[in-house]
């Protein structure tokens, strides 16, 4: 099964703790099925000093969520993404709109 949800994508998250939040996709693990998306699902973690940061300590930073809780975003609107075939180039649109994302 492809990942329809791509890096870049403004989404919104439609299940757990930050539902109906909304940010952008900072990475996409496809072997997973989870997204990043940034300030969403934030966690706190304990860094070792080290050359990069020498002063270590706590640290808050975005944990990956499962990617079917989290829905593309297009004019406010959450919409779900289908394929159509442009000529000979495959497109992406949203399925509510029919317009191509891409």
């Amino acid at each position: 099964m492809s990942v329809k949800i791509r890096k870049g994508d403004t989404v919104r998250v439609i299940a757990g703790k930050d539902k109906d939040k909304e940010g952008k996709v900072i990475r996409v693990y496809e072997k997973d099925h989870k997204v990043l998306v940034e300030g969403v699902n934030m966690v706190t973690k304990s860094v070792k000093p080290s050359a990069a940061n020498q002063q270590g300590g706590i640290v808050n930073k975005e944990a990956p969520l499962d990617i079917s809780n989290v829905m593309y975003l297009q004019n406010g609107q959450v919409t779900r993404i289908g394929y159509k075939m442009d000529g000979d180039k495959k497109v992406r649109i949203a399925r509510k709109t029919g317009d191509v994302i891409d």
